[in-house]
């Protein structure tokens, strides 16, 4: 978008017309907007009050000091110092800019005001690169290339045209449309959260497991039943460590079939298997409990399959149940 900027550009009024206008030129020829007193310079607290409207929708704030310090507000500050205060205030970025001290034409007479003026310029020099300046030529240059430095490095809000930017109609419906995701978010959090399942069995509590065991004997096979009676927590202990490689469902089938078979004290022949009904019971006990969750995904060689992965809860229980504990004490020692 085409950006411009508000510049508003301070100094004392009348010694410094020719050069202020020259600024306010410059400004207005580098395509962007200039900001200032020029039609009533800030001689009352009624107007200031306007002219600190004008600088809070200011983008940067440029102050020029020569050697006149200008009209004094009723607490015996000028309105030039006054409006450096409050962009400063305002956390505008200002562009100080001081005159040599050779180069001025028009200086105070009022000790008072000479005073006031030495006060204003080591105010403004304090903390922040100043550039001085010489005659009309030297101080355009000056603000321009300084301007355009600052615009690069601290690029500020500034403006554009209404057709470059969203209609009053589409923020309000892009507003509405965030509204509805925050909603559904917190509705799905809620529905999370008071997602309970009524009876289900604790950690400690058995299942019983089935399948069949299969060999071959004078060249027929035999299958065999079997059954053993393990805890969900013996299970998914045993389970849980194989879920970070993300195995897909048909391995995950083996490995449980190989633990539960473990527990039943029979010596494997040549094929094992777990009964269908009972692995599916795992795998929908292990996701009430929020332990695991399954997802389909591309396999190694295109196809698709479901995967296993461990859910944030299943990995902190896997290293609370299988981390070995130390069996230290703790001992504090003196000198």
């Amino acid at each position: 978008m085409d950006k411009k900027y508000q510049i508003f550009v301070s100094s004392t009024f009348v010694d410094l017309k020719e050069e202020r206008q020259a600024v306010l030129t410059a400004v207005q020829e580098a395509d962007d907007i200039p900001s200032g007193m020029e039609m009533f310079p800030a001689t009352d607290e009624e107007q200031f009050n306007f002219i600190k409207k004008v600088i809070d929708n200011c983008d940067y704030y440029v102050v020029i000091i020569a050697g006149k310090y200008g009209s004094l507000a009723d607490d015996g500050v000028s309105y030039t110092e006054k409006e450096y205060d409050y962009a400063v205030s305002k956390k505008i970025p200002v562009l100080a800019f001081v005159r040599k001290e050779d180069a001025i034409t028009e200086k105070e007479t009022d000790a008072t005001k000479i005073q006031k003026l030495a006060h204003f310029k080591e105010k403004v020099q304090t903390g922040r690169i100043v550039r001085q300046w010489n005659n009309k030529q030297d101080l355009v240059y000056s603000v321009i290339i300084s301007l355009n430095k600052e615009k690069s490095e601290h690029p500020a809000i500034g403006w554009v045209r209404a057709n470059q930017v969203m209609s009053n109609e589409n923020l309000v419906e892009l507003s509405q449309l965030r509204k509805e995701v925050t909603d559904l978010r917190e509705y799905k959090r809620k529905q999370e959260s008071r997602l309970q399942y009524k009876d289900i069995a604790g950690f400690d509590e058995k299942i019983s497991i089935h399948g069949k065991n299969y060999h071959m004997w004078q060249g027929r096979v035999i299958s065999q039943n079997w059954e053993c009676s393990v805890t969900w927590k013996q299970l998914f202990e045993s389970l849980a460590p194989y879920l970070m490689d993300y195995p897909n469902e048909e391995k995950v089938k083996n490995l449980l079939t190989s633990i539960a078979f473990s527990y039943t004290g029979m010596t494997v022949d040549d094929v094992v298997e777990i009964n269908s009904q009972d692995f599916q019971t795992i795998k929908i006990q292990f996701m009430a409990h929020k332990l695991i969750s399954t997802s389909y995904s591309k396999t190694t060689k295109g196809g698709m399959a479901l995967f296993w992965s461990l859910t944030e809860l299943g990995q902190q229980l896997m290293f609370q149940w299988r981390t070995i504990k130390t069996t230290k004490t703790n001992n504090t020692f003196k000198k």
